[in-house]
């Protein structure tokens, strides 16, 4: 590992186009120039599962330009720095579809640390600089999760912290490995561990085993980790001076650890059975690695088996653990993409070891261990582009770019049945609800369900503006008993304070803190949706039942109860 990118790539004469087709940095150039356009363009996207997740990325953007605090003003299941750069491009870009705001949120920190990465590489070896560029954008072009929940085309609407935090592991790894010069090495560490633990913490986890490995395998020096270590503490240390937000998030970081429990052992074999295409070669990988290193005789002294963690092997298998160890947390992500970083001088050092027996065996797993990633992520991304013109817009005029959606046509006569449906056979749902069980075992992940989730949202919304005219009156705000509530940002109402973005069951809806009652007590209306009534829908009413005390109840809309301040 410590002769990365030595060897200089043989100069020749190219053609213009071939030199900027070889330049990694055209390619983040012409990437930004495609990203930017597609936040400026009304497009609309093929819906995919879960995508009412993009709505706690709105909600947070809505409350922020309010004034509001992340983890100080209303509880969030990660860390802030997503939603305010998310707040940030929705400033620029306030017609962008929400899925690809939000997916690209994070480029403004990762595109000038990829940028500082190839340059720094490409003084060694243009080749390889653009062989850790191009995997990179492929991941982050577009929002897919390399695990499917549903058989139909689409964008993956949840997820996004956790593929943030993948390419921000990525990013990390690519520095700890073929940075040289220290001063780079230190401010991009820095800046990327500080991403990371803004992002979401076990993020910052994963990458604090993987600087001190590096540190370990001597790759970075303990004072140069220290350094970078010191600087991430400084800028918290500044954050909390003027704003109170790291200690605040810290104690949401501890919130979370008391709602999620469980051993870890069940998720490290969870993450094996989904990732079995991954996990699978790697682990045949490392046997023929080890069996290379006993091949060639172990070390006898210290410094030999430090220069042995500073191997493939070593790298390999450090990585891997990393990476699993996040996944085990997560739900829809770019599992294991961190590993081409190491893989790639593995893949450089065995293609010329021509002599060699194991030589095809090597060959064969890097490929096995990194091929079905980019396979899949360009597999599902292409699906739903060209699945994109036979799909219909869905008729929600007033969601607004939430709404710029398109499904099958079957989907979209199936959604408005089944709102329909939901709301003139109730009883059927209650019995469920009775049982504690959902309509469906995967209901929040099947397209027609989101599709039929944003008709009834549209509902809301048609519904609550008759009830204004009629009663001549203006609603301050909104509360909804559901996982997310885009009312007030669609109707560019006062969210509640002190309430959380993302009510999410035993998950992340803590008890209630001083302050979110009165919040609630102050708020005009609290909604009650019904098509169809689900358990996790009536646990949030449960929670937050005190709120509606001396309300006034509704009947709003076929699928909407209203419990109005009186």
């Amino acid at each position: 590992m410590s002769e990365i990118g030595r060897r200089h790539s043989p100069a020749g004469s190219r053609s213009a186009a071939g030199r900027i087709a070889a330049s990694p940095l055209a390619w983040i150039m012409a990437f930004t120039v495609i990203a930017v356009a597609g936040l400026m363009l009304p497009l609309r996207l093929p819906l995919g599962p879960n995508a009412w997740d993009t709505v706690v990325y709105l909600d947070a953007i809505q409350r922020i330009g309010l004034g509001q605090v992340p983890t100080i003003d209303f509880f969030a299941p990660v860390g802030p720095l997503g939603f305010y750069l998310a707040a940030a491009l929705d400033a620029v870009f306030p017609h962008a579809q929400p899925m690809l705001l939000i997916n690209w949120a994070l480029l403004p920190i990762m595109l000038p640390a990829l940028a500082l990465i190839a340059g720094e590489v490409s003084r060694r070896s243009r080749p390889q600089a653009l062989a850790l560029v191009l995997p990179f954008l492929l991941f982050a072009a577009l929002p897919i999760n390399l695990h499917a929940l549903y058989p139909s085309p689409g964008f993956d609407g949840y997820g996004f912290y956790n593929r943030h935090v993948a390419l921000l592991l990525y990013l990390l790894i690519a520095t700890l490995i073929f940075t040289q010069r220290r001063g780079l090495q230190i401010a991009l560490v820095a800046v990327l561990m500080l991403a990371l633990f803004l992002t979401k913490v076990t993020g910052a986890v994963s990458g604090t085993l993987l600087v001190g490995y590096a540190t370990l395998s001597g790759r970075m020096r303990f004072r140069d980790a220290a350094a970078a270590a010191a600087l991430v503490l400084l800028a918290l240390g500044v954050l909390e001076l003027a704003t109170g937000l790291s200690s605040a998030y810290v104690l949401d970081i501890l919130t979370l650890l008391g709602l999620n429990t469980g051993t870890l052992l069940p998720r490290f074999l969870t993450v094996a059975s989904v990732k079995f295409n991954v996990i699978g070669p790697s682990l045949l990988l490392l046997a023929a690695l080890a069996y290379v290193t006993w091949r060639q005789g172990l070390p006898a002294t210290l410094a030999g088996w430090r220069a042995l963690a500073d191997a493939p092997i070593g790298w390999f298998a450090a990585g891997l653990f990393a990476l699993a160890l996040f996944e085990t947390q997560n739900t829809g992500s770019l599992e294991f993409i961190g590993l081409w970083p190491i893989v790639l001088p593995l893949l450089l050092d065995w293609w010329e070891r021509r002599d060699d027996r194991m030589r095809p065996v090597v060959l064969v797993l890097v490929l096995a261990v990194t091929l079905p990633s980019a396979v899949i992520c360009a597999e599902r991304g292409m699906r739903a582009l060209m699945s994109a013109p036979s799909y219909v817009a869905l008729d929600v005029p007033d969601l607004g770019p939430l709404g710029r959606v398109s499904v099958k046509p079957d989907i979209a006569a199936r959604a408005a049945a089944m709102l329909d449906h939901y709301a003139t056979q109730p009883e059927g749902y209650r019995d469920l609800l009775r049982r504690d069980i959902l309509p469906s075992y995967i209901l929040y992940s099947e397209i027609d369900y989101q599709a039929t989730w944003m008709l009834e949202i549209q509902q809301a919304i048609g519904a609550i503006r008759a009830w204004e005219r009629a009663s001549k009156r203006e609603l301050n705000g909104f509360f909804t008993f559901d996982f997310v509530d885009p009312l007030n940002v669609l109707l560019q109402r006062t969210p509640p304070r002190v309430v959380p973005v993302g009510v999410d069951p035993g998950r992340s809806t803590p008890d209630l803190e001083p302050g979110t009652l009165e919040a609630l007590r102050q708020t005009d209306a609290i909604l009650m949706p019904k098509c169809p009534v689900t358990t996790p829908r009536e646990m949030i009413r449960s929670h937050f039942a005190a709120a509606l005390e001396g309300r006034e109840r509704i009947a709003l809309a076929p699928c909407w109860d209203m419990y109005l301040k009186k």
